[in-house]
């Protein structure tokens, strides 16, 4: 009889996710979500440095989306460069990843550590966006600020995305909150 089953990494997330939504981030334990997943801390740290690690799994694949939109953007005015990317990142987030990402939301919006990985976890991404404009030849200043705003549209549109009841995709939430942001720089001042 074989006692290995595939998915350890998917299962471990899940089990990881329903334990935290049910009993908190802190008190839950490493050896509980192995177990609620049928496998060992063994194997839960084969896959994972640590219990965050479960809730921000696949931070470079994420910035890599948005460094390859970037890189082969057709535009050349710095926003429309960052639209491509957002556009390109979408991929990270499919419709059917949305329930996992609502309940991930929640977990991290409980918990002020989590709160704060999160928040550094996008700053890196402006740094990594910023650099990868500055590659395209993009004035620093110009590439920090274009870099910088993508974050703050992908977060809101991110948040709009996992609101309840919610159901566009997240490219079309993404362009909405992006056409918002141009239309409030252009405003005329009054």
């Amino acid at each position: 009889m074989v006692r290995w089953k595939p998915g350890a990494r998917e299962r471990l997330q899940a089990a990881a996710l329903e334990r935290f939504g049910a009993q908190g981030f802190d008190a839950t334990t490493v050896a509980e979500i192995a177990a609620a997943a049928g496998l060992t801390e063994r194997t839960f740290f084969r896959h994972f440095a640590d219990k965050r690690e479960v809730i921000f799994t696949g931070q470079d694949e994420f910035e890599e989306l948005f460094v390859t939109g970037i890189e082969e953007a057709e535009a050349s005015d710095p926003m429309a460069i960052v639209a491509a990317a957002l556009d390109g990142a979408t991929a990270f987030f499919p419709d059917e990843r949305r329930p996992w990402s609502r309940v991930r939301q929640v977990v991290i919006d409980a918990d002020p550590g989590l709160q704060e990985r999160e928040l550094l976890k996008l700053s890196g991404l402006a740094t990594t966006m910023a650099g990868a404009l500055r590659r395209r030849g993009v004035d620093p200043t110009a590439a920090a600020l274009a870099a910088e705003s993508g974050v703050a549209v992908f977060r809101v549109g991110f948040a709009t995305w996992i609101a309840e009841g919610e159901e566009r995709p997240l490219a079309e939430i993404l362009r909405a909150v992006l056409a918002e942001l141009r239309s409030l720089v252009c405003a005329p001042r009054t």
